[in-house]
């Protein structure tokens, strides 16, 4: 009887503990929603227009990567949001990826990249990704010398780096470059914040006001960039394709033990573990980076792992509290963030909610496909 007491206590304790960080966390003084500036220029790689030109055309190259068949494209394409239109990315010839493919959409904004933020670049993003063994699969020697052998990109190279040959970390540079112009920020809730009351219908102006109050999403969703590029864990279920996918379950087993793991853990782990490969960290166990609200009306699915097709979804997710998975013996329960909670909204509020969060998103954004250079023998010195 003493023992239920106690664990009755402490179990008293811990709820009273959890619902104080999650009302300080309510509380706390977050950045109001802002427009959304200019993107920060690294003064290592200031912009240039030949250098945009170029950054573009390899966006788009297959040649960098592994068997020349993926290029950032693949992943990233402008039809699907500048991202990928499944629930898990595309993956190298012979494999498959285990996470959502992210757009590429004002990531020039982001202090760390990736999910789990793995990167601190734009810079540091497109070799991880060009070279990852799911994803582009390439190495730097093949792909220098494939450039090398590209007339075009030789000229190019020695126009905006000075190089007589390509250099595969000028490659990233100029991808970078590119993808630094790839900014949407003239959106109806940039214009409403700007002073165009006009620019948000009345139930998006409702929405705006659930987003921040009742449903309390600027306690994470906040400042320009709506992220505040902190990490939570929400509680989302696992990729429904480890289930049933071979290929799949291959993928998640390889990047854990990629990554480092316990040998326990290797072998139980049932979910992502998330920013826990960067830490080792089992309090960062399912967690990830808040995703920015910015064009997110055209890169569904959501989530690490895609696990929710549409806005409303999400809401509803949100709105239930999170959700409760388990990565082996109940740890994702005791790294859960304590700040998500039940909503309480009404349909009628996941309405206007869902309606509001679809004004971070304008027009989309359309760029025409270059045309790709062609390979050709490579000058004879003795010729010179």
């Amino acid at each position: 009887m003493k023992n239920m007491k106690k664990l009755s206590a402490l179990a008293a304790s811990a709820i009273v503990g959890l619902t104080a960080i999650s009302a300080a966390h309510a509380g706390a003084k977050v950045p109001p929603l802002a427009p959304l500036g200019d993107p920060p220029i690294p003064a290592d790689n200031k912009q240039s227009e030949a250098k945009i030109k170029l950054g573009k055309m390899l966006f788009w190259d297959p040649r960098l990567g592994g068997d020349a068949s993926i290029a950032c494209v693949t992943c990233h394409e402008p039809d699907q949001g500048w991202g990928f239109a499944d629930s898990l990315s595309r993956g190298y010839p012979g494999t498959v990826h285990w996470r959502n493919s992210q757009t590429v959409i004002n990531s020039a904004y982001l202090k760390k990249q990736f999910w789990a933020g793995s990167v601190g670049s734009n810079e540091k993003q497109a070799p991880s990704a060009a070279k990852g063994a799911v994803a582009g699969n390439g190495e730097n020697d093949v792909m220098e010398t494939r450039l090398a052998f590209i007339p075009e990109y030789r000229k190019a190279f020695k126009e905006v780096f000075g190089t007589e040959w390509p250099l595969i970390s000028d490659a990233w540079k100029a991808i970078s470059s590119f993808e630094r112009t790839l900014i949407v920020k003239d959106t109806p809730v940039d214009k409403y914040l700007a002073g165009d009351k006009k620019a948000l219908t009345k139930q998006q102006v409702r929405g705006m006001k659930l987003f921040n109050g009742k449903a309390n999403c600027i306690a994470c969703h906040n400042g320009a960039l709506a992220s505040d590029q902190k990490y939570y864990n929400l509680g989302v279920p696992p990729a429904e394709r480890w289930n049933d996918d071979g290929l799949a379950q291959v993928t998640f087993r390889y990047e854990i033990y990629a990554k480092g793991v316990t040998q326990k853990l290797y072998r139980k782990l049932k979910d992502d573990p998330g920013f826990y490969f960067r830490t080792k960290d089992k309090n960062h166990m399912g967690k990830f980076r808040t995703a920015p609200l910015r064009y997110t009306k055209y890169t569904a699915p959501y989530m690490h792992n895609g696990a929710f097709w549409d806005l409303r979804e999400v809401v509803e997710f949100y709105n239930a509290g999170g959700g409760q998975n388990d990565f082996t013996d109940g740890t994702i329960a005791k790294t859960k963030s304590p700040i998500l909670k039940p909503l309480g909204l009404s349909e009628k509020e996941i309405d206007d909610l869902v309606a509001f969060l679809e004004g971070f998103s304008g027009e989309e954004l359309k760029v025409e496909a270059p045309k790709l250079p062609e390979y050709a023998p490579l000058p004879n010195p003795a010729s010179n």
